[in-house]
């Protein structure tokens, strides 16, 4: 096994071990969700129209909630230490990690999401696009995410930090995602301009995220 695959499935049995992982994760998807249908009432028709929205309000703040172990254990065990001075590129290691880290997470929301959107009475063809569109753009927030975990991985309570720095960054990728979700239901041509801006939303912070939390981790542990 190459040590990036290694990394790989390290990465991914503790993000699974700590704290509960995709389990935790879905769990509090499944409360964020539920909880909606009893604020708004038994309106089928608003529940089905605000559906998609509420599936990624869940899945942001879900994503949110695992971020600070993202780094957290690395560092309280100095193996963080340890990649900064392994000669490796740092910015590779930040992507191995924060794709085994969705994996372990994101995915389980993109997956629970046709489940949980039986509670919101969200037609078929809106619920496939909503799924669609958190499986391109829930990779953006963990990326975003690992920025702000770089920023404070140094910090002393710095998970209550991170969700200030991160979610001012997220908002366009939920405004973007619901609108592509949304439209379906009105006009399905008008699907493919949100969801496009999405998708480069997620490339976009492919490049830039690996090079920041790279230089946070740098800065930090100096």
């Amino acid at each position: 096994m190459s040590p990036l695959a290694a990394l790989y499935v390290r990465e991914l049995r503790l993000a699974v071990r700590i704290g509960g992982g995709a389990m935790m994760g879905v769990l509090f998807y499944l409360i964020v969700v539920t909880a909606f249908p009893f604020a708004i009432g038994p309106d089928l028709n608003l529940l089905s129209r605000l559906g998609p929205a509420i599936l990624w309000i869940g899945a942001l703040l879900a994503t949110l909630l695992g971020l600070d172990r993202l780094f957290e254990a690395d560092r309280d065990d100095g193996a963080l230490d340890l990649m900064v001075a392994s000669g490796r590129s740092l910015e590779l290691l930040v992507i191995v990690k924060v794709a085994a880290h969705w994996t372990a997470t994101g995915l389980p929301l993109v997956i629970a999401a046709p489940f949980l959107s039986l509670l919101l009475a969200m037609p078929v063809d809106v619920t496939l696009a909503t799924v669609a569109t958190l499986l391109v753009g829930t990779p953006a927030l963990t990326l975003l995410g690992a920025i702000g975990a770089g920023l404070t991985v140094s910090l002393r309570r710095g998970g209550l930090l991170l969700p200030i720095l991160v979610l001012p960054f997220a908002v366009p990728v939920l405004i973007f995602g619901v609108a592509a979700a949304t439209a379906v239901a009105y006009d399905p041509a008008a699907f493919r301009t949100p969801f496009l801006l999405t998708v480069a939303l997620t490339l976009t912070a492919t490049a830039i995220s690996p090079i920041a939390t790279a230089a946070a981790l740098r800065n930090g542990l100096d």
